[in-house]
């Protein structure tokens, strides 16, 4: 199993707070943990990205908001229209919730337009990255293997597990997708993800990025178990 610690830890992930009654002094506090630890970036919700870009400008912590969120059922005019906004507003990485409705009515072509719009959108504002939020615990082993396709096709450069708002994240979820896309895509693993071991264990799972709103306390334990080896 991989064995990393505190800023090398830190740079694998997403240090986030979605939470609806996050506070400015909240998204305060983030962003200085986030500078502090060196995290590789936060995560937040759209309305709260001009000041987490404000305060993190020039620290090299990343900026990400989410579009579409919680259920990616939005039309995709509005995803696409919110995905140009965070961008323009300053977050470099994008994580959109995909259409799971449409997924499950077969309905692919629409699947793909909506994230291939948000996708280009993204990277036409000058974003850099954009995440697809599956939400695995809700679709079959097909529906898996389908729509880890279909963000191939539509460009963009994860595939991201879950929200957080449904179920927890598992190394057997980020096992299957990894078999899934290969190399082809990088796997953002996140929900309940709320220790140092768990973390270990999705990294060697094959996740290359990990969301974690306790991202602060997994980092800290981490070099406490660092210290208890020296």
């Amino acid at each position: 199993m991989v064995k990393i610690y505190g800023y090398e830890l830190a740079q694998k992930i997403d240090l986030t707070l979605l939470k609806p009654e996050a506070s400015r002094n909240d998204i305060i506090k983030l962003c200085k943990n986030a500078k502090k630890f060196g995290f590789i970036a936060v995560c937040v919700n759209p309305v709260w990205v001009p000041l987490a870009s404000t305060l993190l400008k020039n620290t090299g912590v990343k900026v990400c908001s989410v579009v579409g969120f919680p259920f990616g059922a939005n039309l995709t005019e509005v995803k696409t229209f919110e995905a140009k906004r965070v961008v323009q507003m300053g977050a470099k990485e994008v994580d959109v919730v995909i259409n799971i409705g449409a997924l499950k009515s077969k309905n692919y072509d629409l699947v793909k337009e909506d994230l291939a719009s948000v996708v280009k959108v993204v990277l036409k504002e000058g974003g850099e990255t954009v995440k697809a939020i599956l939400e695995v615990g809700l679709l079959t082993p097909k529906e898996r293997k389908i729509i880890c396709q279909i963000v191939k096709e539509a460009k963009a450069h994860y595939v991201k597990t879950g929200t957080g708002f449904h179920s927890k994240v598992t190394a057997k979820d980020v096992k299957v997708l990894r078999k899934i896309v290969g190399d082809s895509l990088k796997i953002k693993a996140a929900g309940g993800v709320r220790s140092y071991h768990e973390v270990l264990a999705l990294l060697d799972a094959g996740a290359d990025r990990i969301g974690a709103s306790l991202g602060v306390e997994i980092v800290l334990e981490s070099i406490k178990v660092a210290k208890a080896k020296s």
